[in-house]
C-alpha cells in the first residue's frame, strides 16, 4: 500500500485534526442505513446503521467502531461505510453503548476496553446470519477495542473474522489521557469532557438516580470523569487501574489475524512510543503504518475526480479486500 502524503495545507497534527472532524462530508451514493438492534447483554442493546447488499452472505461485511463520544453518523464512519459499499462489501456502523443517543437501550455505562459487545456482534452475524467474512476496522477509541478484541481472541479468533484495522487507536491510554492535558490540548479536552457530562445528563433522564451526578459540574478533564464515573462503576480501582487494563497493548502480541494499524507521528494526544514497541512491530500479523503526517483521525491527502483524499478509509478497504474471499462472492 502506498504512503501517506498529507494536503499540503494540512501538514500539521493540530490543523490535520481540526480540519478532518469540521470539514463537512456528504456521501450521496451511500444507501439509506438499515437499523439492527442486538441485545448484548442483560437489559442492554445497542444499534447499528446497516448497509447490506442483496445475498448479504455473498459479500464481505466490514464492522465499523467509533471514537469517544462518536456515533454510526461520524464523518469516518460514513466515508468508511461509502468506500466499502462501492467496493462491494456489507457495512455495519455499530453504536458503543450509549452512543448515538442511545442511552435509553442501556442501564449501565461504556468503557474504553469493553469489547463484549463488539465481539457479541460479530458472533450473532457469523451464527445467526451465516455472514462467512467479517472484518473489524476501528477508529481512536474504537481502535482499541479493534486490537484488543483481536488480541482476547488469540489464535482462537472466530473463524469468520478475517481482517482487523485501526486508526489511531488508542492502545496506552494512560499516555494519551497524560498527554490531552497538556496546554496544547486544551479544545480536545474541553470537546471531549462537554460531551461526555452531556451523556451523563442524559442518562439520568432515562434512568434517573442511577448515577451520582452532584459532582459533575466539577469534572474538568477526562481523567476526572474516569476516576469519579468509569472506574468505579466497573471496578477499576482508580483511573490508572482501568487505562492500564483496558489498553490494548496489554494484549497485543497475541494478535493472531490480519490487522492494519495506521496512526501518525503528529498525532496530538496519541503518542507514537506505543507503536515503536516490539510487542507490536515484531507481530508478524500486525500491518504497522506510522506516518510522519496525519493528526488524529485524519489522514486527508490531495483529493482526485475519484477519490476525496481520504486516505485511511481508502487503505482499509484495500487492506480488508486484500485478506477476504467469499465464495460466490460477486464483488
Amino acid at each position: 500500500m502506498d504512503q501517506f502524503s498529507p494536503r499540503p495545507s494540512l501538514a500539521s497534527g493540530h490543523k490535520m485534526t481540526i480540519y478532518s472532524w469540521a470539514n463537512p462530508r456528504y456521501f450521496p451514493r451511500l444507501p439509506a442505513p438499515l437499523r439492527r438492534y442486538f441485545d448484548v447483554a442483560e437489559d442492554t442493546r445497542v444499534v447499528a446503521d446497516c448497509h447490506w447488499h442483496g445475498e448479504p452472505w455473498r459479500h464481505v461485511t466490514l464492522i465499523a467502531l467509533h471514537g469517544l463520544n462518536g456515533s454510526s453518523d461520524a464523518h469516518y464512519m460514513r466515508g468508511l461505510a461509502a468506500k466499502a459499499y462501492a467496493r462491494g462489501m456489507n457495512v455495519v456502523r455499530l453504536n458503543q453503548r450509549n452512543c448515538g443517543d442511545t442511552e435509553q437501550l442501556s442501564a449501565s455505562l461504556f468503557h474504553s476496553g469493553l469489547t463484549a459487545d463488539a465481539a457479541h456482534v460479530i458472533d450473532e452475524l457469523d451464527r445467526v446470519d451465516g455472514l462467512p467474512a467479517i472484518a473489524v476496522a476501528g477508529y481512536s477509541l474504537g481502535g482499541n477495542l479493534a486490537l484488543k478484541l483481536a488480541g482476547e481472541y488469540g489464535p482462537t479468533a472466530p473463524r469468520a473474522l478475517v481482517a482487523v484495522a485501526a486508526v489511531s487507536p488508542i492502545i496506552e491510554i494512560s499516555e494519551c489521557t497524560r498527554a490531552l492535558e497538556r496546554p496544547d490540548n486544551s479544545l480536545y479536552q474541553w470537546n471531549f469532557v462537554r460531551d461526555l457530562k452531556r451523556r451523563m445528563q442524559r442518562k439520568d433522564r432515562f434512568h434517573p438516580g442511577g448515577f451520582d451526578l452532584t459532582r459533575l459540574s466539577a469534572i474538568k478533564t477526562v481523567r476526572e470523569f474516569d476516576e469519579v464515573y468509569t472506574a468505579p462503576y466497573f471496578g477499576f480501582r482508580n483511573a490508572e487501574d482501568y487505562y492500564h487494563r483496558a489498553s490494548a497493548m496489554r494484549v497485543i502480541d497475541r494478535v493472531s489475524v490480519p490487522t492494519l494499524i495506521i496512526t501518525a507521528e503528529d498525532d496530538p494526544f496519541v503518542p507514537s512510543p506505543p507503536f515503536h514497541d516490539p510487542k507490536v512491530t515484531g507481530n508478524p500479523h500486525i500491518d504497522l503504518r506510522l506516518s510522519e503526517h496525519g493528526g488524529h483521525c485524519g489522514f486527508v491527502g490531495p483529493r482526485s475526480a475519484d477519490d476525496d483524499g481520504y486516505w485511511a478509509e481508502s487503505r482499509i478497504v484495500e487492506f480488508v479486500s486484500s485478506k477476504s474471499h467469499v465464495p460466490g462472492r460477486t464483488s
